[in-house]
């Protein structure tokens, strides 16, 4: 059964996003990354509309990479 979705087209009811990465050195704060400023942040972005994606240690450093969404 074919529901007419093809994953190529471009289909203007699809919400649809852009994406931003924040990088986060730990090296600034000392060594290691404080909750309250990066929580700040984090709620200034969502306060703009911006959604966490995601959050990752870089390459096994003191750096981390957040990748955050919001919908155009």
């Amino acid at each position: 059964m074919s529901t007419g979705f093809h994953p190529l087209t471009k289909d203007m009811s699809m919400k649809r996003f852009e994406y931003m990465t924040l990088n986060i050195a730990a090296g600034i704060w000392n060594g290691k990354i404080e909750e309250e400023e990066l929580t700040n942040k984090l709620n200034e972005l969502g306060r703009a509309g911006w959604e966490l994606v995601s959050t990752t240690n870089w390459n096994s450093t003191n750096e981390l990479i957040t990748i955050l969404k919001r919908e155009l």
